[in-house]
């Protein structure tokens, strides 16, 4: 397989994995061509490396939590005339083990190996545990 990388990005805003999805639903949060999208002032100077296969990996309330596949990055200028970066993701999102990080602004590069792993099928409709539970758990190395 080829080389890719991640990205890691906070989800300001969102209490949940599930309040992220109902904001990615909005046309407000979604490309010309209905796909959702997350616009960022910086280009990622590794854009190759992500395009093949790269996902970003949202925190969510201190933790990651889940993932999306990244298709493609689109241009788009702004009202203010500056060049930003769409990051045009594919819909699903893929919950995975909880990952704890520290508030941060922007992205960051995340490395396959040090990327959390998704949550295997049988888990996926198991009953979420409380945020607080998942980053204890995860603070202990047992989640």
């Amino acid at each position: 397989m080829d080389k890719f990388v991640n990205l890691v990005k906070l989800s300001v805003g969102s209490e949940s994995v599930d309040t992220l999805i109902d904001w990615q639903a909005t046309r407000a949060a979604q490309s010309e061509d209905a796909l959702p999208r997350h616009v960022t002032r910086m280009w990622p100077k590794r854009e190759p490396e992500i395009l093949q296969g790269g996902s970003i990996y949202w925190v969510i309330k201190g933790a990651i939590q889940c993932r999306q596949r990244i298709l493609r990055l689109d241009e788009v200028i702004g009202v203010d005339g500056i060049r930003r970066c769409a990051i045009v993701l594919e819909p699903a999102v893929i919950r995975t083990e909880t990952a704890l990080r520290r508030p941060f602004q922007g992205w960051r590069y995340l490395k396959p190996e040090d990327s959390p792993a998704d949550l295997r099928d049988q888990r996926i409709d198991d009953d979420s545990l409380p945020i607080e539970l998942a980053t204890a758990l995860a603070e202990i190395g047992v989640r």
